[in-house]
């Protein structure tokens, strides 16, 4: 386990990674679930609070794996080992979220014990990995040992929290503080080296890029899960049409704006900002995974189960996309440096969308033709890119490469 070369050529994700992730679909499966639960029942600011804190740490864990996969992957007996033992962690942090979510909306306290037990699994078997580089790889020793000391430190911070006797906001204030420690870990490991680990990027990419496409495909299943009973119920209603060309379309729409970036090539040329990439993702998949959430609300609506209403409904939508239509923007204005005006066209426009969209519900539009109006958001980037801005990012991502060069 010395380090992967960092210039590998063709370099991809291996049939183990994409094992792992599935684990993770599983993960954003119950948590986009207890969220629209919650939504639907009128606990907007319990599901808002479960629903974020509950998708920090499956993301976090994931990256962490990531970024440690793309230097030390190996592919030994032991590598694989260690990376089961992290499977099981994540289905076990999975089948804490229901508790967690049903804590903070019922409790006193926060009952996080199996959420947390999962989330430590995960980590002290990414620790065990991180020794093993630190003995293997005596040029980044420092930084692995680090990595070691303060992910362990954390997670008895974590395992604390369980027996903590206080209210849900003091715990989850701890959770914060226990949270920002353990985003703090790579820069404070990294700056300990002279040369960072040798992660690739067009492996990290990759990776993130096939995350992204198993969240957007979490909330197509779970929107078409919850429509089968109407169907089965109702048959195909006109309601139930609209709501699968809509999901279809924003799921679509979603993945093309996305992918329309040469990310591999910006973050290869620009290494120094790999935590930006790296953590604005974390936003960026929870609002996918939102997105998805918000759709099978809108399949509990179309159910008559549904105590939010039409505009609430949109709402739950309408807000997710947006988030993760700016964010793709914000990442790929710092990774090429530079704003584009044309961009803040498009996003002025995309945002017109999205109120036309909750404007229609409020006006009484029936919530699945809100919906495909809220379609059209994605659409906006995805017809601006393909007629102009193209062009525009050519340049600029020339440029940029040019320059890290």
């Amino acid at each position: 386990m010395c380090g992967r070369d960092p210039h590998e050529r063709h370099r991809v994700a291996t049939p183990l990674e994409l094992l792992f992730d599935l684990t993770f679909v599983i993960a954003f499966g119950v948590a986009a679930s207890e969220f629209a639960h919650m939504l639907v029942a009128g606990h907007i600011g319990a599901a808002l609070t479960g629903f974020a804190f509950a998708t920090f740490a499956v993301i976090l864990a994931w990256i962490n794996f990531t970024w440690f996969a793309s230097a030390y992957d190996t592919d030994d007996w032991i590598y694989r080992v260690m990376t089961m033992v992290q499977m099981v962690g994540v289905l076990i942090l999975a089948l804490g979220i229901h508790p967690f979510f049903a804590s903070i909306e019922h409790g006193e306290h926060v009952d996080n014990a199996i959420l947390v037990a999962g989330y430590v699994v995960m980590r002290i078997a990414l620790v065990s990995q991180w020794l093993r580089a630190a003995r293997q790889d005596p040029a980044h020793r420092t930084a692995c040992l680090t990595y070691a000391a303060i992910i362990t430190a954390a997670q008895l911070g974590w395992i604390g929290t369980i027996f903590l006797p206080t209210p849900v906001p003091v715990t989850l204030a701890v959770w914060v503080v226990l949270g920002t420690i353990e985003l703090l870990v790579p820069r404070i490991a990294e700056s300990r080296n002279e040369t960072s680990t040798p992660w690739h990027a067009h492996h990290i990419a990759e990776r993130y890029g096939l995350l992204a496409i198993i969240a957007l495909g979490e909330g197509v299943v779970g929107t078409v899960a919850s429509l089968s009973a109407v169907v089965q119920e109702h048959g195909w209603t006109s309601d139930a049409i609209l709501l699968v060309v809509a999901g279809t379309g924003l799921t679509f729409g979603m993945w093309w704006i996305y992918f329309a970036i040469p990310a591999a090539d910006l973050l290869h040329a620009h290494r120094e900002h790999s935590f930006q990439f790296g953590y604005l993702h974390i936003p960026l998949y929870g609002a996918i995974v939102a997105t998805g959430a918000g759709l099978h609300t809108a399949a509990y609506y179309v159910e008559g189960h549904s105590e939010i209403g039409s505009t609430g409904t949109v709402f739950s939508v309408v807000i997710p996309v947006g988030v993760y239509i700016g964010l793709v923007y914000v990442i790929y204005s710092l990774m090429v440096r530079t704003w584009d005006r044309f961009h803040v066209l498009l996003v002025a426009l995309t945002a017109l969308v999205l109120v036309a969209a909750v404007a229609a519900a409020a006006a009484g539009v029936p919530m699945t033709v809100c919906l495909l109006i809220a379609t059209l958001a994605p659409v906006v980037s995805v017809v601006g890119f393909e007629v102009v801005g193209h062009r525009h990012a050519a340049a600029a991502i020339a440029a940029s490469v040019a320059d890290g060069h």
